[in-house]
């Protein structure tokens, strides 16, 4: 009775694909309302941002001893803070700064298979944070209310790999009161703060831009994912890896033709999403990974397996309304929930992905373009202003601690 099952759905699918699944056939839809406003909001005129100028060591010569760093999933901090070089909303009149960036390279200290560490990052940051305050009066001013900083660590600014390390560790506690950018989004959780802005990791752009096919091909694959299903060490008793819902993936469909999903990474990889419908995007050490950005940018509908997480500017991408979201504990049924998603329903779903302006939000091109990501974290802060005159302190009055936090982190850089 199963396979009859699957026989019926692979016929469905494979008509459903050749009938509507071709981007050609598919138009743009805009996203309507107060979504699709903020999506093309433009920062420019709207703030002000001043760049402290910082020593070397801090940014640019991390990337000159290991250029991995630019191709990494958390280069969104080396890439933010050359576009704010040349951005118009820069000034360099700190006096009428709405906020202050202070551009700092922590997750550009590779293994040699590439993996970044963050250990010296809470050193790093504590460092660069002691520069500043002592030679601009800004910081002083709120303690860092008026200043954000780019953490895109798996856990940001909690500087850890390891998520119950992470939690122990907590947010630095000298970036309490700051604005976070940071990749890291999952609801009550220690390492996401309060009115942080959450952004996609980093895609390489020019990377996908050389692997896109012909708009005509149609997409004939029904759910596609490419990744690890256990623990790195292929345990099947590695549960904790993904809390268990990527193995549940391999367990229950590795056998089902509607799913083409494997550990291997084909040359492929880019050209195969753009044939699926559905393309897996669960959870891995934490809630988000590269494959978000990537079945966006590549129109196929992305099917977010992580409870609790936070995405990328959620209050400008309709992601509700693009993709398809699933409990962990339901991954079990996951043929069943994605056979019965209604044709028209999918088709929507393809129509907003193939508006230009959902894609450049989920990318840091080089040159940056209107709309792209770049500019989402510039509408973020913009929203944010102005700042309440509560953070602005009184006259020697002080809230951060400073010794505060593990004692490696009090050790000089």
């Amino acid at each position: 009775m199963r396979i009859c099952m699957w026989v019926l759905a692979l016929l469905f699918v494979f008509g459903f694909a050749w009938e509507v699944g071709a981007d050609q056939n598919v138009p743009t839809e805009r996203i309507s309302g107060s979504a699709g406003d903020v999506l093309e909001d433009d920062p420019t005129g709207r703030l002000k941002v001043y760049v402290y100028e910082l020593p070397n060591k801090y940014n640019k010569k991390i990337l000159q001893k290991d250029p991995r760093c630019l191709n990494h999933m958390f280069a969104a901090e080396i890439f933010m803070h050359r576009f704010l070089l040349s951005s118009p909303v820069r000034t360099f009149n700190p006096e009428e700064a709405d906020w202050f960036y202070t551009p700092i390279y922590t997750t550009c200290d590779l293994t040699p298979t590439g993996l970044p560490l963050p250990f010296k990052s809470p050193r790093m940051m504590r460092s660069a944070i002691q520069l500043i305050s002592t030679n601009w009066p800004y910081w002083n001013r709120t303690e860092g209310a008026d200043h954000f900083f780019v953490v895109p660590h798996d856990f940001g600014a909690c500087f850890h790999y390891q998520e119950e390390k992470a939690i122990e560790r907590g947010i630095l506690p000298l970036l309490q009161r700051a604005t976070l950018v940071q990749t890291f989004g999952q609801r009550n959780h220690v390492c996401l703060k309060e009115g942080s802005i959450t952004i996609p990791p980093y895609a390489p752009p020019q990377k996908m831009q050389a692997h896109l096919i012909p708009q005509e091909t149609p997409r004939s694959i029904f759910v596609y994912f490419r990744g690890l299903f256990y623990d790195i060490n292929n345990d099947p008793e590695g549960g904790y890896y993904a809390r268990g819902a990527r193995a549940a993936v391999w367990e229950n469909f590795k056998n089902n033709p509607l799913f083409d999903i494997s550990t291997d990474h084909p040359t492929t990889y880019y050209e195969d999403m753009q044939r699926s419908i559905f393309c897996l995007c669960p959870l891995g050490w934490a809630p988000w990974s590269p494959r978000l950005v990537e079945a966006v940018v590549f129109g196929c509908i992305p099917v977010i397996i992580a409870d609790d997480i936070v995405l990328p500017f959620a209050d400008a991408i309709p992601w509700e309304e693009i993709g398809v979201f699933l409990a962990e504990e339901d991954v079990p049924n996951l043929d069943t929930i994605l056979t019965s998603i209604p044709p028209e329903v999918i088709l929507r779903k393809q129509r907003l992905l193939a508006n230009p302006s959902m894609k450049w939000a989920m990318m840091f091109p080089q040159p940056a373009q209107p709309g792209d990501a770049f500019h989402q974290i510039l509408n973020g802060l913009a929203r944010k202003l102005p700042h309440a005159q509560s953070v602005y302190l009184k006259g020697g009055q002080k809230i951060l601690n400073w010794t505060e936090g593990p004692v490696g982190d009090l050790k000089p850089w």
